[in-house]
């Protein structure tokens, strides 16, 4: 039972009905049903609104499968709250996909949804990697979603179109401060490793295209920041070191200072070194999909 307590399920559910001394829920991110008694007993259930919501964490009662127990406070919403609860648990299923991703069909239904929204970001762009400046970046990306949302609102009757939907009313894109700031901006849609952003690419590209510029500390320090950052994964390196294999193993002896360094034999243990979070789990699609009840809830 302790064990099975290490793997917690977060949510936001619908209330679906009382089972004598249990509840059915639907959690609203993963779209499964979970069966859920309390440690008070059913008498924990009487203020729970009929039909509403309720955001708590749930743990597994071993060995019963498919029964779950509450575990900490829980926050209780009447059904007439509908929307707010819709839209908390989109920003909950977007912030934090893995909640998502607890139910395997989810994972595979993302997978195929990113390599359709992969597709059209390299029809868009002519290519799946662009480094611009960031003011430039900014706006040809708020393009590509107006494009993407107007195709989409294309094919559903007018009638159904959601008011005030960003990216066709307003910008739908914008970057933190530490890209905003970069000289440039990189981006790069992979098949694997799904949309990502690095600032200063351009210098990280030219260096791997002239090794001599690692005589500079400026270009020598993008590339160390780079191997230090906990957010930066080996995509970069893996795309510079294809893209540049004659160059690749003299700008690594510079910057690391060790002259026997190639990325052929020593690549993929420097990654494993620098970026051990990076292989502790499986990769995951970078889109949260949505279950069918939370799109019928944002769509009222």
């Amino acid at each position: 039972m302790l064990r099975g307590w290490c793997d917690p399920v977060e949510g936001i559910f619908e209330i679906r009905r009382k089972d004598r001394d249990s509840l059915i829920l639907l959690n609203l991110l993963d779209d499964l049903e979970y069966r859920v008694y309390s440690n008070m007993g059913p008498a924990a259930f009487r203020r729970l609104p009929k039909g509403g919501f309720v955001h708590a964490r749930l743990v597994p009662i071993c060995p019963f499968p498919g029964a779950w127990l509450f575990s900490g406070s829980m926050s209780a919403y009447r059904k007439s709250g509908a929307a707010q609860i819709a839209q908390a648990a989109l920003a909950l299923a977007t912030k934090q996909p893995e909640l998502v991703y607890r139910n395997p069909e989810k994972i595979e239904q993302a997978w195929t949804q990113m390599r359709e929204d992969r597709a059209a970001f390299v029809e868009f762009f002519g290519g799946d990697e662009l480094v611009l400046p960031p003011a430039e970046a900014e706006e040809r990306l708020n393009a590509y979603y107006r494009h993407r949302q107007e195709a989409a609102l294309a094919r559903q009757p007018a009638r159904r179109r959601p008011r005030n939907l960003p990216g066709v009313d307003g910008a739908a894109f914008e970057f933190p401060p530490e890209l905003a700031d970069a000289d440039t901006t990189g981006i790069i849609y992979d098949e694997t490793d799904g949309l990502n952003f690095y600032n200063d690419y351009g210098m990280l590209r030219a260096l791997f295209a002239d090794p001599a510029l690692a005589a500079g500390k400026q270009y020598a320090d993008v590339l160390r920041g780079y191997l230090r950052s906990e957010t930066v994964g080996p995509l970069p390196f893996r795309r510079l070191a294809a893209a540049h294999p004659a160059t690749v193993d003299a700008v690594f002896r510079k910057v690391l200072r060790k002259p026997n360094f190639t990325w052929a034999e020593h690549g993929e243990a420097l990654m494993r070194r620098r970026k051990p979070w990076y292989y502790e789990h499986e990769p995951r699609p970078g889109i949260s999909p949505i279950g069918e009840r939370l799109s019928e809830l944002v769509r009222r």
